[in-house]
Formats: structure tokens, sequence, C-alpha cells
């Protein structure tokens, strides 16, 4: 049946204003064997975006390790992965990126994003019972980026809290590099019963096809075109990009979702994201080796008179496209009405491969599925890339033309108050942490965030890092580093990291600085996650967060990993516990400030190497670590990260209101061995009865270790000097970020 519309004649002009080049408008008539219309043009215009596509990252992605015995889905197999966590449980978990719309509209940006990922938990059929995040935004003081936090982090409370998952965990970094595009990722974490997930496919022909949640409407079309360009002075005007969200409808969607799963009648379910139905129906078709019919008109919209692409690009928030075992349509729809949803029947699976969309009986487009999707027809390139000139000269940094300060009371202060090291209590205070019982750290503060399995002896270790700044400084140290970070976290809360998931956040693919940037942060993921045995099981790529005036954001390869705890009576926090414990390193201290926040901020030296790292003495500390709390010999945990040894004891003594007495080592020079962010270091702290037995173990282990001191009342000492005390210091390290964005 020929295809017919009344639109334009299309042209290589009409492509590239939608995004697609004259060579893919080629390759689309090739495929074809004929010119597309309007409609057609435009499906191909989104799923052949960066975003859907990942056209100009997936040949580097699929180096990524993506096998290990408990995954349960691999990356690239479904909405997200999915990995077996023991007494029948899965846990399936993702991070995704909603940059671009945060920019523009911070509000509806953000809540729409943990609207999204959220989606693609329960569309498996996995409860979400946890949620994370990783913000970056631009200088604080800014009138812009205040009202860009207070809009994103309330988009993210409004949204989580009424849709009845807690807010665990997450990180709140400022730059001027995120001055103009923030970076939004929003981590999903779900559990469900191994062997009861359902799977985003389409097969079997005659099933039909529902569409159920929300009405369609013109929010978000476009919205993964949006997703692929840069951000510019008039990205304001690209609003209608931007969805908008509702958690109460969200919820009904997620309860119903999980009670028709169990009907055993789904075939298939998969939430419409970018690109809305034509995702859908595209990339479950494609997976399914299917083909489907669409009736367009039968799509229950919001507003009248929308065109064929508007309501197959719409990006409508709150919907599900499911397929249907023919014959069980009644018990699916009793479900919606249980949950007063409404649901659509818009047309059937079929065997041609082929999707045919039709308008009032008139077919509008006719399109393989397989050619649409990643891993199919979509273009896959390799772009340029070359070393950027400033990598070279950070190399000549020289720490001996850094003056030692001649106050350090001033630059303890200086950093517990700095927005990247003070608490993001401001932040997180805004986000229901204990909706759904399963949060443990609430009180009890640990370096992961803590997660409840109800029914089993296992928590969940959550954990979300980045540095941006050492991998600006070296993409393949700070990316591998980001990793072992995460890692570390875990194993400090007395977890095994098992799997992670990855939001890697770049400028434009097609600057080869950039791609340089890109393809040296996968090699150091890679490489780490090999270590650590954490495969990829999937995620994001967010390309284009720069603007055509300030430039690239740092690059940003945000990891996601989860953790397990096989005894969650053993998990172990970051406080100091009583006065008089010993306070050890365990790893070793260089005479390195390398992309410090001392360095950055304090001395303003923007330009340095990463900081040390060595990836097998990573490794060997946090096994260190892992057998010091299995052997029940510490008390308390704390990696060495941002602002370095000092904040790390600083932040396990103030939650107790304890200070501390320690020494420098008189080798490597006082600054470095306070502030410098060396990695591989983690502090514990040891009960004076169990000394003995820590220096045994200790010894058996590959690790250096080194006494630090002592826990004591109220002081913070070092070198038999008082920098101040504790409630000082923790006052300003509460308060300061909430008392700059008040101002």
């Amino acid at each position: 049946m020929e295809v017919m519309e009344k639109t334009p004649k299309v042209t290589v002009e009409i492509a590239q204003q939608l995004g697609l080049s004259a060579e893919e408008f080629d390759k689309i008539k090739v495929a074809l064997g004929r010119t597309p219309n309007y409609t057609e043009l435009s499906i191909f215009s989104v799923m052949w975006s960066e975003h859907c596509s990942y056209k100009n990252s997936i040949h580097y992605i699929k180096t990524l390790p993506r096998d290990g015995e408990h995954l349960l889905a691999k990356a690239g197999e479904e909405n997200a992965g999915l990995v077996d966590i023991g007494d029948g449980y899965g846990c399936a978990f993702k991070i995704e990126s909603h940059n671009h719309p945060s920019a523009v509209e911070p509000y509806q940006g953000a809540a729409t994003g943990v609207g999204g990922i959220n989606r693609d938990i329960f569309t498996m059929g996995a409860r979400p019972i946890a949620q994370l995040n990783s913000l970056r935004f631009g200088s604080i003081e800014a009138e812009r980026t205040k009202w860009l936090v207070k809009g994103v982090v309330k988009g993210i409370g409004d949204y989580g809290n009424a849709f009845g998952v807690p807010t665990v965990g997450g990180e709140v970094y400022f730059d001027e590099c995120y001055n103009v595009n923030p970076l939004v990722n929003a981590m999903s974490v779900g559990i469900v019963k191994v062997g009861k997930q359902a799977s985003a496919i389409a097969k079997g022909a005659g099933n039909p096809v529902y569409i159920i949640g929300s009405f369609t409407g013109k929010d978000g079309i476009h919205g993964a075109t949006f997703a692929s360009a840069d951000i510019t002075e008039d990205s304001a005007e690209d609003l209608p990009s931007v969805q908008v969200g509702d958690p109460f409808q969200e919820k009904l969607l997620l309860e119903a979702s999980l009670e028709v799963i169990k009907t055993g009648a789904v075939v298939g379910m998969q939430d419409m994201g970018a690109a809305g139905i034509t995702c859908s129906t595209s990339e479950m078709s494609a997976k399914g080796e299917s083909g489907m019919i669409i009736h367009l008109d039968k799509v229950p919209l919001r507003q009248q008179n929308m065109q064929p692409f508007e309501i197959l690009l719409s990006e409508s928030q709150e919907r599900m496209l499911v397929i249907v075992e023919k014959g069980r349509e009644k018990e699916v729809e009793d479900v919606m009405k249980k949950w007063d949803l409404h649901y659509a029947i818009i047309g059937e699976v079929t065997d041609t491969k082929d999707l045919k969309y039709y308008m009032h009986g008139e077919l509008v487009a006719n399109v393989p599925a397989d050619i649409l999707v990643l891993g199919g027809g979509a273009p896959v390139y390799m772009r340029e890339f070359k070393e950027p000139a400033y990598y070279k000269e950070f190399k000549k940094f020289n720490i001996d033309k850094v003056a030692e300060p001649s106050d350090y009371a001033e630059v303890a202060a200086f950093l517990l108050s700095h927005p990247n090291i003070a608490s993001k209590r401001w932040v997180y205070e805004q986000y229901d942490s204990m909706v759904g019982t399963v949060n443990m750290s609430t009180n009890k503060p640990s370096d992961a965030a803590i997660v409840n399995v109800k029914k089993t002896n296992t928590a969940l270790a959550l954990k979300v890092d980045c540095n941006s700044r050492y991998v600006y400084a070296d993409p393949q140290v700070g990316a591998a580093i980001a990793v072992c970070e995460a890692a570390r976290n875990i194993a400090c809360s007395g977890g095994e990291g098992v799997a992670i998931t990855n939001c890697l956040n770049f400028g434009n693919p097609y600057n080869p600085e950039v791609f340089w940037q890109f393809v040296n942060a996968i090699k150091g993921i890679g490489e780490a996650c090999k270590k650590f045995n954490t495969p990829v099981t999937g995620g994001n790529v967010s390309f284009y967060n720069q603007s055509s005036y300030e430039g690239p954001v740092f690059p940003t390869p945000t990891i996601g990993m989860l953790g397990i705890v096989k005894d969650k009576n053993r998990v172990m926090t970051l406080d100091f516990k009583k006065e008089g414990d010993m306070i050890y390193l365990i790893g070793e201290s260089h005479d390195d400030i390398n992309s410090s926040e001392y360095l950055y901020s304090y001395h303003k030296v923007k330009g340095s190497p990463a900081p040390y790292f060595n990836l097998d003495e990573e490794f060997e500390v946090q096994a260190a670590v892992k057998g010091l709390i299995a052997a029940d010999l510490i008390e308390s945990a704390h990696d060495c990260s941002d602002g370095g040894l000092f904040v790390t004891i600083a932040e396990s003594a103030m939650p107790r209101g304890f200070g501390f007495d320690i020494n420098s080592d008189g080798v490597v020079r006082k600054d470095a061995f306070l502030f410098g962010e060396s990695q591989g270091r983690v502090v514990v702290s040891v009960s004076p009865a169990k000394e003995d037995a820590f220096v045994e173990y200790m010894l058996k282990t590959k690790s250096e270790f080194s006494m630090l001191g002592v826990v004591v009342g109220k002081e913070f000492v070092v070198d038999e000097e008082s920098l101040g005390e504790v409630n000082s210091f923790k006052k300003k390290y509460d308060n300061s970020i909430g008392d700059i964005l008040s101002a």
C-alpha cells in the first residue's frame, strides 16, 4: 500500500533541519528504496539521533566488560541491567541523564528525569526501592546557578516524594564549566523475583498492542533531538521539548504495571521515554523480529488536531506500550480499571518486521523496524580524535612552585565550607529518604547508601561517583578513579561491588579533543571494571553538553555502582565511635596535591595532572578493608577523596562531636599529607582492645598502613597545633551551601 501524507516534499535541507546529515538522508532513501515522507523522516531523525542510536559512541561502549556470573540481563538486552543478588531476587538498576531539559526548565527537566528512570525499572517487573542522583552546576554564587539548583532539587524531591521511592544517596558538584549546561543524572534501583521479570519485546502475530497511562500531548516532541544538540542562547525556545511529569499518575502506572505482569498475559512491555511511541514500537519489534500495525487515531490525545509525526514523537510522560497475549485482553483491562488508568488498543503485532502507522485508515509511515535501531540499521561512526594541548601542559605542574600555607586552620575552614566538600544537607533534606522503610543509612552514615532487601539477610550498597576535575586532567586515569572510588565507598560500607551502570556526559563528539576525552575515559572505565570484576550493565551517553559561548563541560563519566552486603548486620559506618580509639591510614600518602580541591580552589591553580593512582594498590587496599570488616577489627571506615586526609578525618569526627589528634609523617609535605587527594587510601578507627589484632592482620596484607593518631574530645589537633573546635567546623560544614543559596 502506498504511503500517503499531505506534507511538503522532503528535501535534504529539511532532513538537516531535523538533525540528520546529507549522508544519512541518502542512506535512508537507499534503505527505503524511495524518498521518505515527513513523518518517516521525523521517525529517523529521533531514532538516529545520538540520544537513541549512540551512533558516535557505540563502537567504544562495546569494548567495556559486559559479562559476569551474576548478570541476568546484560547491557543492551533490556531497559536496565539485572543482577542476581541471591535469595531468589534480582536487582534492576540504571542511570540516565536529563541535562538539556534541566538547563532550560530545571523543575520539570529534573522531575521527568526521575520519572523516566523509574519507568525503566518497573517496566522490567521490578519495584523501585531507591533513587540516587549526580548533579553538576556552575558557580554557586551566580544567580542563574541558584535558580537551577533550587529548580532541579525541588523537581527531584517533589516527584520522588510523591511517587514514594526514597532518595538514598548522590553527589553535588559546582564548577564554572557547568554555568550554562548543568548535569542532572538520575539512578533508580529496583527488586524483582528472579524469573518474574518482564521483557521489552514484541512477538506473536495478532497480539494486541496497548498504550496505557497518560494521554499523549505535544510536550517533548523532538526531545531526543534536543538532547543531541548544543545548548545555545535560543535553547529556551525549545521548551516544548521538555516533558511535564505527574508522579501520582506514575504511582498508579507502577502498581498497574507490576500487577498486570503477574497475570502472565503480558508478552512484552516498554516505557515511552525518548522518541515516545516511535522508540517503543521500533525497539520492541526489532527485538522480537516482528512488526506492528499502529493506528495513531486510536492513541488517546489531550490536544486536538495533532499531526501523525507529533503523536509518534511525543515524549509525554507516564505511558507504557504493552503487548498482550491475544484472548487475554480482559485480564489486562480489569487491572487498568482497578487502578483507574486509561488504556487503548492501538494496533497489533505482525510477522512482517515492518512498522506501519495509519491515521484514519491512511498509511502515513511504513518503515522496517530493524533499520531504525541500535544494532540494526542505525549508523555507526568512528569520529576523529586528538590529544588536546592542555593535557601536556598540565603534566608540567610542579608542586615546588606552590607555597605551603602559613595558616592551616584557615585552609581547614576553607575546605570544610567549600560547596564541593561541605554537607549537602540543604539538598537531601528536601528528599524523602525514609519512604518505603528500606533506607538503612539515615542515622548511620556510611560511605555508600545502604538499602534493606526485605525478607533476606542481604542489603544493597549503592553509590554514584565521578570527580570530573580528575577526568579533565587525565580522562583515562580520572575515569578509572571514578570506578575505584565507587568500589572503595562500597567496600568501606561492608559491601562488595558487583556491577556498574554509567552516565557518560561529554561535549560535542564532532570536536576531536572532546572525543579524545571520551575514548580515553572508556579505556579507564574498562580497566577498572575488569580489575574489580564489575561489568557494565548499561547506562546512557549524553553528548553535546556545551554551549556555543562557554565551550564543553568537564568530561563527566558518572559511575553508578551496585554492591551487596551479604550480612546486613555487618554494615560499616564512617563515624568515630568513642574517645580513645586509634586512627589508622590504610594506603600511602604521597607528595601530591594534583587536581585537589585545595590546589584548584584555594590556590586557584587550574592546571595539574590527575592525583596519584595505582590500580593494583587500590585493589589491595579495598581487599584489606573488606577483610578487616569481616574480622570485626575496626570501628569505622571512610575513604579519602575530596579535600584529602584532613576532610576524611573531620567527616568521621563530626557526626558524634569528636575531635582528633594526629601527626603528619614528616616525609610528605604537610599540605600534601593533609589536603592532597592521592587515591587508594582509607581512614579507619580501631579500638585499643583490638589494636594488636588489627596490626597483625594488616601485616599479612599487601597494603601499606600507618597510625595517624587518636580520637579525642572537641579539638581538631594536627602536629600538636589546634586548628579549632569541632562545633565551629561542623557549623560551617553543615550550613555553608544553605547560607549561599539563601543569600
